[in-house]
């Protein structure tokens, strides 16, 4: 069984420490560089690159040579199938995240063991994800349900590491953790129409705001 002691990859520190994955959705490889800068500075250290930018690949690359030193955690999402996760895996990503729940990509990466986070909705396609391997559960789309949701599966499913995500904001992420979510991943409120010291500002207050959750 694929949950097996030893078998699950772990879930990276830099996401377990800061409870928050930023997400970049459809941005530039250009622009990518002074948006990850911002969020560094503001203290988000896990940064989720979607395969649905134009040159996702590219921007992957770039951001895992800059930050090689570990200041930053590069990973890529809307991964759909094991030919995408491979090449971003090969680009320099270090986590990967899916929109759904699938059993082969899943297994893929345990085999490798990459950590990822697939997505899911209902108890049973948490439990799916969660049985296949998961290193935790991508609660997508979660602000169509709100904190209230995590807390309910929590008790039932309190094993499985939730990461809300979805209309995650600086007023509500905390909530999603004091439910009981693991983290939250967060990519609209952080990153759009913002000037990198508005995203630095942003990611700063989002921070703050997951740590006094956790005190």
């Amino acid at each position: 069984m694929p949950d097996q002691p030893g078998r699950r990859p772990p879930i990276p520190q830099e996401i377990a420490a800061t409870r928050v994955i930023g997400i970049g959705r459809r941005l530039e490889p250009s622009s990518i560089m002074p948006v990850a800068q911002a969020l560094v500075s503001g203290g988000v250290r896990a940064f989720e690159v979607t395969l649905d930018s134009p040159g996702a690949l590219a921007a992957i690359r770039i951001l895992a040579n800059h930050h090689s030193d570990g200041s930053l955690l590069v990973g890529a999402g809307t991964v759909l199938d094991v030919a995408s996760a491979t090449a971003a895996i090969e680009a320099g990503a270090r986590f990967l995240v899916s929109p759904h729940t699938d059993s082969e990509l899943i297994r893929w990466a345990v085999a490798r063991p990459i950590p990822i986070f697939p997505g899911a909705f209902t108890p049973s396609e948490i439990l799916a994800a969660w049985r296949a391997g998961a290193s935790a559960v991508k609660l997508f789309p979660a602000s169509t349900v709100g904190p209230s949701y995590v807390r309910e599966l929590r008790g039932p499913l309190a094993e499985v590491p939730l990461i809300p995500t979805g209309g995650v904001t600086a007023e509500n992420a905390a909530a999603f953790i004091a439910a009981g979510a693991l983290g939250v991943g967060v990519g609209s409120w952080l990153i759009a129409d913002g000037s990198p010291d508005l995203i630095r500002q942003r990611a700063a207050q989002l921070i703050s705001s997951l740590q006094s959750a956790t005190r």
